[in-house]
């Protein structure tokens, strides 16, 4: 059992033009059962008046004159971060009073954890159906998680500064939102650091989900991008979103639409009640959220989810074959990001 003092905690926030939610963020922040030791909210560039609500709310801003992506200025959080751990917030979230507890006593328990993340809860803020479903995915992928995470969240991911500094930060060569900290896991796992998923660390999503922002989402900024870094990492962990049933559930979409084509109606409907079946304890959250009712509409919108999963692979697969014959200066650098 360890013993001496836990381990600092300095709270980091990347945000661009975000202050109606950076607000509540860090209102929420503020009622944590364990105060941070410190909160840094890097200003990306934005022309709105985000660091003028993190100095009303007491905490340090970082205004940066240019615009470069999350993964740039949480590196400069990070790096000017005091603490012995740094603690990764969005800014549109609301992170629950007894998170940072847990996040402490995980790394003062077990000194040889590198990182640990969180998940959204049940309750997304925002009530429109598709940013509900979107939402309680994301929650169910979570809590259905190996605890010997396969990557990072930066949503709320906490890690030793010493190990993030090791591993060269995030590649800011990601200048929007994307896989920016599912690169950098990536490579914290191929140097044999761990990284524990405990979904009972919590925060609260505030995003409101379109279908269109949600598509585009995953299929340019998580979808093609993840596909290329798998091809050219050569891991694909049976964990998360890439586990094994969401994997065949990809299969079985493509084959029902194929047969929905061709009116193969026996293949298709055989094809449907396996992807209910694989899914069956993300619409049995929904029910739970939501009623029935609103876990029966989520199946069209979840088969949509998987048949373009399928079209972003195959078209990050095809880019990942056209990219072989490039340069070394690739996406993804085999050397960490030093800063």
């Amino acid at each position: 059992m360890p013993t001496g003092a836990s381990p600092t905690i300095s709270v980091v926030i990347a945000v661009h033009n975000g202050a109606p939610t950076l607000m509540l963020c860090l209102e929420a922040l503020s009622k944590s059962a364990v105060a941070p030791l410190e909160c840094l909210v890097v200003d990306d560039g934005s022309d709105d008046d985000t660091a003028a609500v993190a100095e009303r709310a007491g905490v340090r801003a970082i205004a940066l004159n240019k615009r470069r992506g999350p993964a740039h200025a949480r590196n400069v959080g990070a790096r000017q971060a005091r603490g012995e751990l740094v603690l990764f917030l969005d800014a549109d979230v609301c992170i629950h009073a007894d998170a940072l507890t847990r996040i402490v006593d995980h790394f003062h328990l077990d000194p040889s954890l590198d990182a640990v993340i969180g998940a959204y809860d049940d309750s997304p803020a925002a009530t429109p159906f598709v940013s509900q479903y979107r939402n309680l995915l994301h929650c169910s992928t979570h809590r259905l998680g190996l605890p010997d995470a396969s990557t990072f969240w930066s949503a709320c991911g906490a890690i030793r500064k010493e190990a993030f500094l090791r591993c060269g930060g995030f590649d800011d060569q990601f200048d929007r939102p994307a896989i920016e900290d599912i690169e950098f896991g990536s490579r914290l796992k191929a140097q044999g650091g761990r990284i524990l998923l405990d979904p009972a660390i919590q925060v609260q999503h505030l995003k409101c989900w379109t279908l269109r922002s949600m598509i585009q989402t995953d299929i340019f900024d998580r979808g093609i991008p993840w596909t290329r870094l798998i091809l050219r990492s050569g891991a694909l962990p049976n964990d998360l979103n890439v586990r094994w049933s969401q994997r065949l559930s990809v299969v079985l979409a493509s084959v029902l639409s194929g047969a929905m084509l061709l009116g193969a109606g026996y293949t298709a409907l055989a094809c449907a009640l396996a992807l209910v079946r694989l899914n069956w304890p993300f619409y049995s959250l929904v029910a739970e959220r939501m009623g029935w009712w609103s876990a029966l509409r989520a199946v069209p919108l979840h088969f949509l989810f998987h048949f373009y999963c399928g079209v972003a692979f195959l078209l990050g697969a095809s880019l990942h074959l056209f990219s072989r014959a490039e340069p070394a200066a690739s996406e993804f650098p085999d050397e960490p990001v030093v800063f």
